[in-house]
């Protein structure tokens, strides 16, 4: 007999299992935790809109940091490497905070 305890039953909802499609991340960060901002940029459109934020401790940053090392390693031993796309210009969007993206 299995011990149920450990177990966490986790929900998804049918709008969110569409996902929301995004191209590029902005990432933030305090002492206390790390900002992701999801965005869709489209070609010719000059006005980009958050479509997503994620705000994450610092220990699940570098969790989902480790985590998505991993999935990735995984999917390049199956579908060889990913080519890394040509830099994009950089964007002049300051939010008050060092910011990095992805």
């Amino acid at each position: 007999m299995e011990n149920n305890e450990n177990q966490l039953s986790i929900e998804l909802s049918e709008e969110i299992a569409e996902g929301t499609y995004s191209n590029l991340a902005i990432i933030t960060h305090s002492n206390a935790e790390f900002v992701i901002d999801f965005v869709k940029i489209m070609p010719g459109v000059p006005k980009a809109r958050v479509k997503s934020r994620v705000i994450l401790t610092p220990q699940h940053a570098k969790r989902l940091l480790m985590a998505l090392g991993e999935n990735v390693a995984k999917y390049e031993a199956v579908h060889g490497t990913i080519k890394e796309a040509d830099p994009m210009p950089p964007i002049p969007m300051n939010f008050g905070g060092p910011t990095a993206q992805a």
